[in-house]
């Protein structure tokens, strides 16, 4: 990524092709066309009869037809004569190109003043013969003419362009993409991002025979070069494109694109939480990195930044998309990729940094009053979403120092983290309990509802924070027990079924029972009945997903300092 400006920020030169880059073919094309100008010069225009009848003896003349030059010039002049001329022009060209290697440069410009006429018909049957001319050395220059049309606002026509390059690509695919990335680099805007929605959506309809390792390399070595300056839509979209070939599948291609992201994400640099477009790139890059981790590829760069950088800013971040919850995102991310945390250098230092941000959103149990109702006016707020993820990152780190709350904790801190425990799962229990019931007897179409579907995933985050709340409790501490986070997809059971067995499927404790130990239940704040329940039926939990605003809206801004109009 090319770095600078405000917080180092995605930018796109947004300058496009100069008029010195233009391809050598475009000019000698305009050169002709001044020449004619100035000289006055008006070639004949052959009428429709004379079309046919030269058709007819370039077609007669079977194998020796390459002796017939004239006859084929006649046809090239057809251009310049009217609509019927025109049309027959269209596709008299091409069929008879191959026979006059000497004529080419004049044919396919003969072809490209039809793809550029003001009648319709007349362009969409002169781009349906384009791939006609994609022979030896024009191929190139024909893949790069085809990137140019899908500018048109025209659906048949853009159908008609996509067509043609995808039976030009069949042909040869090396040249074909060179034609395609000349454009990307250094072409208009709109041809620019429609030549990568154009690779985005079409290459994975090619055949193997086609994308063969070769191909697949020099779409990874183009790529990397626009790489270098993009939007943060084009990087979604060129992540849908490397994640798709087949040679990057394997353990050492994912990480190839790990360090792609990485890269892209900036993870030098020191995080800024207060600039929304670098927020929304780390959370964008992020996000294109999640599915690419496992066992054997690891997240530890990016959990590194994220405890050391992000975490102690989570406060301060600000986002560009309106609505959105961008602490939960963020502790989500971190959730996902903690499952694959490799070594880490600094692990006591990053746990205890997420250790004490769990502890935010652990409360303390209000005072008692000698009356042994609450000092306070208010309960203390759990965000059951925050520190579902907040747990979770926690126990997954922390089986890499399993004597974390035993050995690096003094026997204050220790104390004051069980207290919390106790109190949050205590509240747990009750809230459990409430949507257990409201859920109870209900499955099919009445689980269906929003109200119901909140709480069925408002039944899941509790029971997962009270699985881990449990480990926490052994002594020593546990780190066995496996939850899934409650926004990923889990196999399908029948919800009512579920609940049935929740206890033992989820490892949720009994109805009578805290998830705390018993030993110490004299130490749980009892709070008066119905604390919990009163909020049931507006419990607020953000069903957004994972991966919300990852590919609309901004992205990361423009490229340079002009702002980019998405068409579709």
């Amino acid at each position: 990524m090319t770095g600078g400006g405000a917080g180092g920020c995605w930018r796109r030169n947004s300058a496009g092709r100069g008029l010195g880059e233009l391809p050598r073919w475009w000019w000698r094309r305009l050169r002709r066309r001044q020449q004619e100008r100035i000289l006055g010069l008006s070639l004949t225009m052959p009428t429709v009869e004379e079309l046919y009848r030269n058709y007819g003896i370039l077609a007669d003349a079977t194998e020796q037809v390459g002796q017939h030059k004239d006859s084929y010039q006649v046809i090239l002049d057809g251009v310049k004569g009217g609509t019927k001329e025109k049309r027959l022009a269209a596709q008299f060209i091409p069929k008879f190109f191959k026979h006059f290697p000497e004529l080419a440069d004049s044919a396919i410009n003969a072809q490209l003043d039809l793809c550029e006429d003001e009648d319709v018909s007349i362009r969409r049957q002169a781009i349906k013969e384009l791939p006609q001319f994609a022979t030896g050395e024009n191929l190139p220059r024909v893949a790069d003419i085809l990137t140019q049309l899908l500018q048109t606002d025209d659906s048949a026509e853009f159908n008609l362009v996509n067509n043609a390059l995808l039976s030009i690509f069949k042909m040869d695919a090396k040249g074909t993409l060179g034609g395609l990335f000349s454009q990307i680099l250094q072409g208009e805007d709109i041809v620019r991002e429609r030549a990568i929605k154009f690779l985005s959506t079409k290459l994975k309809t090619l055949p193997d025979e086609v994308l063969t390792k070769e191909v697949e390399e020099l779409i990874l070595t183009e790529s990397k070069k626009v790489l270098e300056d993009v939007t943060g839509e084009e990087f979604v979209l060129f992540m849908k494109i490397l994640s798709g070939l087949k040679s990057l599948q394997t353990v050492s291609g994912r990480q190839q694109l790990v360090e792609l992201v990485a890269e892209q994400a900036d993870l030098e640099q020191t995080f800024n939480p207060s600039d929304p477009d670098c927020v929304d790139r780390l959370l964008q890059c992020t996000r294109q990195a999640v599915p690419l981790f496992s066992k054997n590829v690891h997240s530890t760069r990016f959990v590194t930044y994220f405890c050391e950088q992000v975490l102690p800013n989570l406060s301060s971040l600000t986002t560009p998309v309106e609505g959105l919850d961008i602490q939960l995102e963020v502790l989500k991310l971190l959730a996902e990729m903690s499952s694959f945390c490799g070594d880490m250098e600094k692990l006591e230092t990053n746990l205890r940094k997420l250790f004490d941000k769990l502890l935010e959103y652990m409360p303390l149990p209000p005072e008692e009053a000698e009356n042994g109702e609450n000092a306070g006016n208010e309960e203390p707020k759990l965000q059951f979403s925050y520190v579902e993820c907040l747990l979770y990152s926690f126990h997954q780190l922390g089986r890499k120092l399993p004597d974390f709350l035993t050995a690096k904790l003094n026997a204050e801190k220790l104390k004051d983290f069980k207290i919390r425990l106790q109190y949050f799962a205590r509240g747990l229990q009750v809230y459990i309990r409430q949507l257990r019931l409201a859920l109870q007897g209900k499955t099919g179409e009445a689980l269906k509802t929003e109200e119901n579907k909140i709480k069925v995933v408002a039944l899941k985050i509790t029971n997962n924070i009270n699985v881990l709340i449990k480990d926490l409790f052994h002594i020593p501490p546990s780190y066995k027990s496996t939850v899934t986070l409650s926004w990923k997809p889990v196999q399908k059971v029948e919800l009512g079924q579920k609940r049935a067995n929740e206890d033992t499927t989820s490892g949720s404790p009994p109805k009578k029972s805290t998830a705390g130990p018993k030993r110490d239940a004299r130490q749980i704040y009892n709070p008066p009945s119905g604390k919990y329940s009163s909020n049931l039926g507006t419990f607020n939990y953000e069903q957004r997903g994972a991966f919300r605003g990852s590919r609309g809206g901004r992205g990361w801004g423009a490229r340079g300092n002009r702002s980019r109009g998405r068409l579709y």
